[in-house]
């Protein structure tokens, strides 16, 4: 008898065991099925389809079943065809199957698992339905229970891996043992396949700020740190991957604030001080995972401090000087984050600029790599901040100035765009001085900064006009003509008539207008605007520093006109 007429024979026996309740030679039925689909998996399993005997599966998805391991491989071997899973669900198998994980028996939940995880693969909602009916902790649990059966943690893996990626996981897996199991599992590995399959699991559920807390304590840096050791001088490709992986997961634990402390432990953490040996490594990977661990255990004033006390400075600038010429992107990128963030206490920014920071970032002013100007501009800005010296060194370096002129255009890329503003405005207002405003002026600087003073961030609103206040104030006969181009007037005008400005963008427009009278040009083009009666009604402001100001205002109009 050919296999098609086994195949129609085995259907017709499992319709009736669903009409008359037996389950007379149900397995043979089953074997007759797994062996067609095992030859055409897809012309059988639309067969099966339009056969009606999904529905019979359900009953025979029992726990006391003899043959239920079978009936979920059928299932399992069904669902791998994309046209099959919603038969599978409307026929209401998941239940069943998720009541199976439950089961001791190996057979049945390897099975189960491959049913369940065919019907629900790449379908998010499915896959949040079991989460919703609780799998995550039963299949933790079994990966305990059975974590020498290959097969069933390879099983466990991939559910986790998919499971794992949907965002209201994370909170089921948090309150469940999953970082002791994987980290338990990791360190009996030897196959670099099986070591890519946990760290599948563990990269989305280390974006998880109390399971990379959890991933810490269960000892997965030491596994980590340990593996860099074994593959970082090896030319393997397998070995390369896993130092990549191991290196790059070793600074996603570090983006927790609390993981982050305990790894740092006042300095004296074993993995901070593995960290600072990475910097002066020849492999691009460990400089790169280094700098960009300095960067994260930068993130809080007191670390910075230590870090800077110790030398870390010294370490990143002999690294940037090895990437200058055609260098690392990824390394400038990942050490100028960290400078960037070292220099943000008040106390390091003198200490870094004797250090020779500043001198050593401007050699990547040549770079048009966005992210890389990105880092160097932020880098800067906070290098100057109250460090009137350095801006005023900074602030008449005529290359630089021109290249953020230049970058203030860089329209594709709002990052670098805004932050070149924002250091325009910084060298201006740190400094206060002349010299700075004229190279700035000079350079075509001043239609940046006042169309800064109309972004949607109140803070670069306030810094831009603090700025031109001072260009004003220190310039304002060099500077009138760039004023009057950009519409200056116009937009001071918007800015206090506009009910959503802010009291200090009120405040310092106010100023500002005062300041420019002392241009013929632009007390011509501001009487012929209806400053007077936005002033006036501004005088009864809720804010006393806005009401009072705008009475001088109020006056300094009067006089003028």
């Amino acid at each position: 008898m050919s296999i098609n007429n086994n195949l129609n024979d085995a259907l017709q026996k499992l319709k009736l065991t669903a009409a008359d309740g037996t389950s007379d030679n149900v397995e043979g039925c089953l074997d007759c099925l797994l062996q067609a689909l095992a030859q055409n998996n897809a012309e059988t399993s639309l067969k099966v389809q339009e056969s009606g005997i999904l529905h019979v599966f359900p009953r025979l998805l029992s726990p006391h079943c003899s043959c239920t391991a079978k009936v979920a491989n059928v299932i399992a071997e069904i669902a791998k065809n994309e046209f099959m899973r919603n038969s599978c669900v409307d026929t209401a198998l998941i239940p069943p199957l998720v009541q199976l994980l439950n089961n001791r028996d190996q057979d049945v939940l390897l099975q189960t698992g491959r049913a369940l995880g065919n019907i629900c693969y790449d379908s998010h909602a499915l896959q949040a339905q079991l989460i919703n009916m609780g799998v995550i902790p039963t299949l933790v649990q079994l990966l305990g229970i059975h974590s020498e059966h290959t097969a069933l943690t390879e099983m466990c893996l991939v559910a986790f891996g998919n499971l794992a990626e949907i965002e209201s996981s994370k909170e089921q897996f948090a309150s469940t043992k999953i970082a002791d199991e994987l980290v338990k599992l990791f360190k009996k590995q030897t196959e670099h396949e099986k070591k890519e399959m946990i760290f599948e699991v563990l990269a989305p559920l280390a974006e998880h700020d109390v399971i990379k807390l959890q991933l810490v304590d269960a000892g997965l840096v030491d596994c980590l740190l340990e593996l860099v050791q074994e593959t970082v001088d090896s030319n393997k490709e397998d070995d390369i991957s896993e130092l990549k992986t191991a290196s790059d997961l070793m600074v996603l634990l570090l983006l927790g604030d609390e993981s982050m402390q305990k790894l740092f432990d006042a300095g004296k953490g074993s993995v901070f001080q593995k960290v600072l040996s990475w910097l002066p490594s020849n492999n691009h990977q460990l400089q790169l995972a280094g700098a960009l661990a300095i960067a994260n255990f930068a993130r809080n004033d007191g670390n910075c401090i230590h870090m800077v006390e110790i030398g870390i400075v010294q370490k990143l600038l002999d690294l940037l000087d090895r990437h200058v010429e055609e260098g690392n992107v990824t390394v400038q990128h990942a050490a100028l984050s960290a400078l960037r963030n070292l220099a943000i206490p008040v106390s390091n920014k003198a200490k870094m600029l004797s250090a020779g920071v500043a001198e050593q970032v401007l050699k990547f002013l040549k770079s048009e790599m966005p992210p890389v100007q990105f880092k160097l501009l932020g880098t800067l800005r906070m290098l100057i901040d109250a460090q009137a010296e350095a801006a005023d060194k900074l602030g008449k370096n005529i290359k630089l100035v021109e290249r953020l002129v230049e970058w203030c255009d860089a329209k594709d890329h709002a990052g670098v765009m805004g932050e070149s503003n924002r250091l325009l405005s910084a060298l201006i207002r740190h400094s206060k001085s002349k010299d700075v405003v004229k190279a700035i002026v000079q350079s075509g600087g001043v239609k940046h900064l006042v169309t800064m003073a109309t972004s949607e961030h109140v803070i670069m609103q306030n810094e831009a006009l603090v700025a031109l206040g001072l260009i004003a104030a220190l310039e304002l006969g060099t500077a009138e003509q760039d004023l009057e181009n950009a519409k200056l007037v116009e937009i001071l005008h918007k800015l206090i008539s506009d009910d959503s400005s802010a009291p200090e963008i009120k405040y310092n427009s106010m100023i500002m207008i005062c300041t420019i009278m002392g241009s013929e040009l632009l007390r011509k083009e501001a009487q012929n605007m209806p400053f007077k009666e936005v002033v006036s009604k501004l005088r009864r402001h809720e804010n006393k520093l806005v009401a009072q100001q705008a009475l001088v205002t109020e006056q300094r109009l009067i006089i003028e006109s």
